[in-house]
C-alpha cells in the first residue's frame, strides 16, 4: 500500500536528504524513492545541479511528484554538499543576504516547474550569540546548542552551571534577537510576495539550534505578520524534540499552539539528547501524541539520516502511519 493513501491521512513524502549523496542522476534517485512505495519525494537541500535534469525527466514522466523543496534548492554552484544555512538573511553582509534572496527566488522557480506545494526555508541565525568564557577551540568557541546538548547527555541537566548556561543562552537571545529578526522579517515579505504570485506555500522551519530564528516562543507572533494562506509554519519532530531536551519548549504543547498555521511536518525521531534523523519508533518522540495535529492537508515528509538502511526506512514509515492512520 503507498504512504499517501487517504486512510493513511493524507500526503506522504520521503526527502532526498536520505539518498542524493549516492546518486549521480537525478532520475534513478527518485526511482529509489518510488520504490518504496511513495508517489511524493521533497527535493532537499542537497540537489547538485547535475541531478536537476533527470529529476525533471522523472517528474515529467510521471514516476513520481514532488511534494515540496527545501531552500536552497538546487545547491548554489559550486557548492555538492548540502548547504540550507549558506547564505543566511540575516546575515550583516548586504552581499550574503542578497545571494540568500537571489537562491530562494530560484528554489521558488524550480518549485514551479516540478509543480511542488510548499517550499521550506531555514530564516536566519543570532550569529554573534556564543557563551561568554568559551574555549576557543579550533572551529571557534562552542555554541550554546552543542555545550546544553553534551551535558543533558553527561546528566548534568541539574546542575547549577547547566542553569547558569542556559539562562545566559536565553539572556542572549533576548539581547541579540533585534536586528536579525528585523533582517528576515523584511526578505520573507519579499519572498511572500513572490511565492503568493507563483501560486506556492512557504514553511518557516522550527530549529534545533538555540541561535536560529525565529524563536520558539516568538514564532506565533511572527507568523501573524504574514498572510496564512502563502506562510505556513513547518514542524520538525526531531528538531522540536531537541528542545525538549534542552528545557526550552514542551514538544506537543509547542506544536498545538501552531497548529493552526501548519503547513505540513518533517518526520524523524532523535536518539536522547540530540542525535535526530533517526528511525521513528527507536527514539523519544512520542508520535501518537501529535496525531490530534496532524491533518490530511499537511504535507508530511520522513526527513532520514543517509545511514538509515532501506528495512529501518521502511519500518519507521510503516511505525508512524499506524499511528497516524484514520
Amino acid at each position: 500500500m503507498s504512504p499517501t493513501r487517504a486512510h493513511d491521512n493524507g500526503m506522504y513524502s520521503l526527502s532526498t536528504c536520505w539518498n542524493s549523496h549516492r546518486h549521480t542522476d537525478g532520475r534513478t534517485m527518485l526511482q529509489e524513492i518510488a520504490a518504496l512505495g511513495f508517489d511524493y519525494a521533497e527535493l532537499s537541500h542537497g540537489i547538485r545541479v547535475s541531478l536537476v535534469p533527470g529529476i525533471l525527466d522523472a517528474v515529467d514522466a510521471g514516476e513520481i511528484r514532488i511534494s515540496t523543496l527545501h531552500n536552497f534548492c538546487p545547491l548554489p554552484m559550486g557548492v555538492n554538499h548540502a548547504a540550507p544555512n549558506v547564505y543566511q538573511f540575516t546575515s550583516a553582509n548586504p552581499r550574503e543576504r542578497e545571494s540568500a534572496l537571489k537562491q530562494t527566488f530560484k528554489t521558488l522557480d524550480f518549485a514551479v516547474r516540478v509543480k511542488a506545494r510548499l517550499v521550506v526555508l531555514h530564516m536566519g541565525s543570532l550569529t554573534e550569540m556564543k557563551p561568554k568564557g568559551a574555549f576557543l577551540g579550533l572551529f571557534g568557541p562552542p555554541d550554546f546548542t552543542d555545550t546544553l546538548l553534551d551535558m543533558v547527555g553527561a546528566k548534568e541537566h541539574e546542575s547549577p552551571k547547566f542553569q547558569k548556561l542556559l539562562a545566559e543562552a536565553v539572556e542572549q537571545q533576548e539581547q541579540l534577537k533585534g536586528k536579525p529578526m528585523e533582517l528576515t522579517a523584511a526578505a520573507l515579505k519579499q519572498i511572500a510576495t513572490r511565492a503568493a504570485d507563483l501560486g506556492l506555500q512557504l514553511g518557516i522551519e522550527n530549529r534545533e539550534a538555540l541561535e536560529e530564528v525565529p524563536l520558539d516562543s516568538e514564532m506565533a507572533a511572527f507568523l501573524k505578520e504574514f498572510p496564512a494562506h502563502t506562510v505556513r509554519y513547518w514542524h520538525d519532530t526531531g528538531h522540536a524534540q531537541i528542545k525538549e531536551h534542552l528545557g526550552f519548549l514542551h514538544h506537543i504543547t509547542h506544536l498545538g499552539q501552531l497548529a493552526d498555521r501548519l503547513g505540513g511536518l518533517h518526520i524523524h525521531d532523535v536518539a536522547f539528547p540530540g542525535s535526530d534523523h533517526r528511525e521513528p519508533g527507536t527514539g523519544t518522540i512520542d508520535f501518537a501524541a501529535l496525531k490530534p495535529f496532524v491533518k490530511p492537508e499537511h504535507i508530511k515528509v520522513f526527513e532520514f539520516s543517509p545511514g538509515l538502511k532501506v528495512e529501518e526506512v521502511k519500518r519507521g514509515v510503516a511505525h508512524v502511519k499506524k499511528l497516524w492512520s484514520a
